[in-house]
């Protein structure tokens, strides 16, 4: 059987593995052995990261509803519990938008909740 060199594929793989290390500190960016570990922590953390931006996004919403509905004197749990009962399907992320840019509506959904409960 022929002997097999792996010295391009290595040279492939480590080749990709820096680049994906750019920007890194110190030995982590230029050499393989410290960039490997370092990059697959990265990517790790990106994957992670990308679920946690879907709650922080979620939580920051809720925030904002949350204090506008105070202001219409109703609370967020209320809220959602008589727009859900007057049959109203609107998301979180819209109802927030509409707390910041459009409060009068904001205020006649509000209303529409406190009727239906």
């Amino acid at each position: 059987m022929a002997r097999v060199k792996k010295g391009v594929n290595a040279h492939k793989r480590h080749k990709k593995v820096l680049k994906m290390a750019k920007g890194f500190y110190g030995a982590r960016s230029k050499t393989f052995k410290a960039a490997k570990p370092a990059t697959m922590r990265a990517l790790r953390s990106a994957y992670v990261g990308r679920k946690n931006k879907k709650r922080e996004y979620r939580r920051m919403w809720i925030a904002r509803i949350n204090a506008a509905a105070r202001m219409n004197d109703i609370s967020y749990s209320k809220l959602m519990n008589g727009l859900k009962k007057s049959g109203i399907e609107i998301n979180r992320k819209m109802l927030s938008e509409m707390a910041i840019y459009d409060p009068a509506a904001f205020a006649a959904l509000c209303e529409t909740a406190k009727k239906a409960l």
